[in-house]
């Protein structure tokens, strides 16, 4: 039976040299990471908007609904306008605490990375092995983070298209409504 030597995958395989031999390969090691840190990033600054724009029409369908003096039909609509826009809210919410953790969990990773590379120029490959794993198990929150952020923010679209799609609708009823009876019959804004 031939005999297999051990070695970690990671410092030397058979298509790469060992990091002495090629330092570039720290750089990629740790530029994944970056990459991702910055994506999320940019995530989170896109979700920051999208949240105040949905707070910001949340005080507006507010306000119009405490100035409505007409019917009860009206304000049933603002009214679930407002339940809309407070599930919409939360979504948002949840969705931009998700991509936070993933900024931080990849900027974990690329600094375990980095701690990683020294190691892997040292002769203590106990500490690698654990480095590394450590760097798989945050780039792994990094990613699901983003996943279930980017799940959140699909869902809150469709609730904000049917939501869209509900006020025309009622918009539509409305002018027809006044086009048949009068202006004077139905209630305005």
């Amino acid at each position: 039976m031939r005999e297999r030597s051990v070695r970690p995958c990671l410092i030397e395989s058979e298509g790469m040299g060992s990091f002495t031999d090629n330092p570039f390969a720290v750089l990629t090691i740790v530029v994944a990471p970056a990459i991702l840190t910055n994506a999320a990033s940019i995530l989170s600054m896109g979700v920051a908007t999208h949240l105040g724009r949905v707070l910001d029409r949340r005080r507006i369908v507010s306000t119009q609904l405490a100035g409505l003096t007409t019917s009860l039909e009206d304000r049933m609509l603002y009214q679930r306008q407002l339940i809309g826009l407070e599930v919409r809210s939360r979504l948002v919410l949840r969705a931009l605490r998700f991509f936070y953790l993933s900024a931080g969990s990849f900027g974990a990773a690329a600094l375990i990375s980095l701690l990683g590379s020294i190691y892997a120029f040292s002769s203590l490959h106990v500490g690698f092995t654990t480095i590394g794993i450590l760097g798989l198990l945050s780039g792994t929150v990094g990613v699901t983070g983003l996943v279930v952020g980017c799940t959140m923010m699909v869902q809150e679209t469709r609730l904000a298209v049917h939501g869209l799609t509900q006020e025309v609708q009622a918009g539509d009823e409305l002018v027809m409504l006044r086009a048949r009876f009068g202006r004077d019959h139905i209630g305005s804004d």
